[in-house]
Formats: structure tokens, sequence, C-alpha cells
């Protein structure tokens, strides 16, 4: 689905709106490491306003500067006129894909997270012959590159590889223990990384919502949320995707009272960026019914934290441990959707909790193309957050974002920091063994 620009989003009018204060300055991400005007949150919106009128063209310099952005939101949570400078990048980065289109690796990726069978497949063949290419952290983070490939460069910790996929391992009905007249009925989102890479994640919070005596519905069907192509410019994917979740949301969703997400971008995805997309793309049927949708969505801490009484079970029966954890907030959890005390509230019972310096800070992540062509912006992102982690001397580093995982493990494990990371409904199941 290919749009002129002035049919998607108003980027002089974002320029005009622009005070040029400077507060984004320091909070930007890029501009931290790459103190260049031009990779700024004003920087990018100036040189936005030059591309409408016609004043700048889309080569590949302009290209490189507007995929130079994090997508942090920092620029967003600071900005005293709330100017979208995510937005209005992540809608340029459409038509730069229109003009030079996706590196041949990005799409592979794309199709895989749009064909679900097709990706259980590869990752499954890939768990069999991963020693070929990769071998194990002893740390069991993650697996080592032997060698470097497009998306991996050769050393690289990446994420570790299941055996079976969280969706091909539990049924779709998982009734509480204890049969009641009404059990609230929850159904799980658990994301590609959570899904594929991260098995703890989906399987803790199963043990949790079981202990609870919460219905858990696993949806089959699910797709990937989006996200990656959303960041990516890849419009046609995003709009596959976000479309056929919807339409699948939509056939169980009145017999759910929430569906639960352990993952802040994939969170922020579907409550926040699919209503974005549709109202930028001029779909507003599309846009009402993501709209519906998203009233029964939530962060799974966020829900559990407000809506059970998990946090009096940790207090009253959790088992206490010794080993420090300092939580980092995701980019999509506190600034996109306001969420950072609910998961401290619930690990606080029985963890102690020791505060990095800047916990608020971006740990450097940015998506598939800071990941892949620009993984030294991601790098250099990386090692102030590693040192703030290793100040902690915390044992545990936790985030509710498996996008953070990724980032942080790989900085951690370049500075030499011993430090674990482990998603908060982990560290929480881990708690309630003994209840």
């Amino acid at each position: 689905m290919s749009k002129k620009v002035e049919d998607i989003f108003n980027f002089t009018e974002t320029s005009d709106d622009c005070i040029k204060c400077g507060k984004c300055i320091p909070v930007c991400t890029i501009h931290q490491i790459n103190p260049d005007e031009t990779t700024s949150p004003r920087g990018f919106i100036d040189l936005l306003g030059a591309y409408k009128r016609g004043d700048l063209e889309l080569d590949k310099n302009a290209k490189d500067i507007f995929e130079s952005c994090f997508l942090c939101t920092n620029c967003v949570d600071v900005c005293p006129n709330s100017l979208a400078t995510d937005m209005v990048i992540e809608e340029v980065r459409a038509d730069i894909a229109d003009k030079y289109g996706i590196a041949w690796f990005k799409k592979g990726f794309f199709f895989l997270l749009r064909h679900r069978k097709i990706m259980d497949f590869v990752m499954k063949f890939g768990f069999m012959f991963k020693t070929c290419a990769l071998a194990q952290d002893e740390k069991d983070r993650g697996l080592f590159a032997r060698f470097s490939l497009p998306m991996m460069k050769k050393g690289r910790l990446i994420p570790s590889m299941m055996k079976t996929s969280f969706l091909n391992s539990y049924p779709e009905e998982i009734p509480a223990p204890k049969q009641e007249k009404k059990n609230p009925r929850i159904a799980i989102f658990i994301g590609c990384l959570g899904n594929y890479n991260y098995g703890g994640i989906g399987s803790s919070l199963v043990e949790i919502l079981k202990i609870l005596n919460i219905d858990v519905f696993i949806p089959k069907e699910q797709l990937c949320c989006g996200a990656p192509a959303y960041f990516t410019g890849d419009v046609g994917s995003v709009e596959y995707m976000t479309k056929k979740n919807i339409e699948y949301f939509e056939s169980f969703m009145d017999e759910c009272d929430a569906m639960l997400i352990p993952e802040a971008t994939c969170s922020a995805m579907v409550k926040h960026d699919w209503q974005v997309f549709f109202k930028n793309h001029n779909m507003p049927e599309w846009e009402a019914r993501a709209k519906k949708v998203a009233k029964k969505i939530h962060m799974a801490t966020a829900w559990l934290h407000d809506n059970t009484n998990l946090k009096e079970i940790l207090e009253t029966k959790g088992k206490k441990f010794d080993e420090v954890v300092t939580y980092h907030d995701p980019c999509h959890a506190r600034k996109v959707q306001g969420i950072y005390e609910e998961p401290r509230n619930l690990l606080a019972p029985n963890y102690p909790m020791v505060e990095m310096s800047d916990p608020n800070r971006c740990c450097g992540f940015g998506g598939v193309t800071m990941q892949t062509e620009k993984f030294h912006f991601a790098q250099a992102a990386g090692k102030p957050k590693a040192a703030m982690i290793k100040e902690t001397k915390a044992h545990y580093v936790s985030a509710e974002c498996s996008a953070c995982r990724v980032q942080i493990s790989e900085s951690m494990n370049n500075a030499e920091v011993e430090t674990i990371f482990k998603n908060p409904l982990e560290l929480i199941a881990e708690a309630l063994k003994n209840e």
C-alpha cells in the first residue's frame, strides 16, 4: 500500500509547532551518542518540514539520518508541545521503504512474522542445528554467534532458542484449578520473543494465573503485533498483521475479561500504535475496530497489580530472596503507557530492590535496523545502561520487555557485567513456588 506524504502525515505542521527550545536534546538517545544537530529531535523535525515543502530530497543521506532515530519517545515525553516526533519518523520510513526498498533479510524476517506455521518450522529447524552456528553462553543468557550473518555479528549474544514454542507447548484452554461459578477468563498475547526464545515468560504467566484461580485462554492463531515492520516502514506487513489480529481477536474477545501482554513493545503497539497507523493511513473503520479491541488489552504486571490480590499473596505467602533486583523502565512501558510502579510493587515484597541511577534511560534496542545495519549505535547506547546496572551490584535486572532483554544482555556481556536479566513475571513466579 503506497500513499503520498501529504495524505499520511502533516510534517510541516509538526515542524512549524517546534519552538526549538532544546529540551529534547539532553534526553535524545541518538544525540547522546552522536551529538549532531541533524540527528536530534528538532533536527529530525526541521528536515521533515523541508522534505514536505520539497526543499529536501529523500536521498541516501536523508535516509541515513531518519533511520538513526531509536524511536525511544524521550523527546515526546519532555516536549512542551507534545510533538509526535516518533510518529512522523515512522511515517517517513514508509516513504524510505517505498523509494529504496527493504533489505532482503528484513523482508525474509517480516515474511516469517506474517506466517506463523512457517516460522514455527524455521525456529524448530534452527533449534536442531543451532550448535553449527551458535555456542551456548555459560550463564544461560543466550547464544553466541560463531560467525557473522546479516542480522548478527560474530561473538554477539543473541536470544536462546526453544525446542517448542510457547503457543505449541500449551493447550488453548487451561481451566483454573478450582472451578467456581464464574472464574475470570484471561487471554494471553505472548509476543514473538516470548513465543520462540524466552520460554520462561509465558510459562510464568500461566503459573501465576493458575495460582490466582483464573481460567487461561491461549489464542493459537495470533500473529506478530507488527512492531518490527512498523518501525522499519514495511506498511504492507503492518497492515496485514494488524488486520488479521484484529479480526481474530474480535472472534473471542467478548468471552474474555482481558488479554494480557507480558511485553512493553507489543502492548504499546496493540493498544496505541495500531490506532495511530490506521488513522495516518486513512482507514477509519479499522481505527475504530483497533480502539475497541484495545479496551481489553493490558500489560501483564499492570493488570495483575490493579485487578487481583497478587501483591497480597506475595506479601503473605511468597518466598523471600536475598538476590537484589534493579528495574529498567522500557520506553514503551513508562513513556508510552505510564507503567513503571506496578512491576516494582509486585517485586518488592520478595526481592531487595535497588534503583539504578537512571532506570528511564533507553537501553538502545531501537528496532530491526538499529540491531543490524546500525548496530554500532545500539552498542554505544547500551554501554551507559550496562554501567548503571553494574553500579547497583544487583543479581537480577528486570524489565517487562524482551527487546530490552536482547539489548541489555548483549550490553552487559560486552561490559563483563555478571547480572542476569529476568522478566518480572519470571521472578514473581519463582517467589510463588512455595505457595
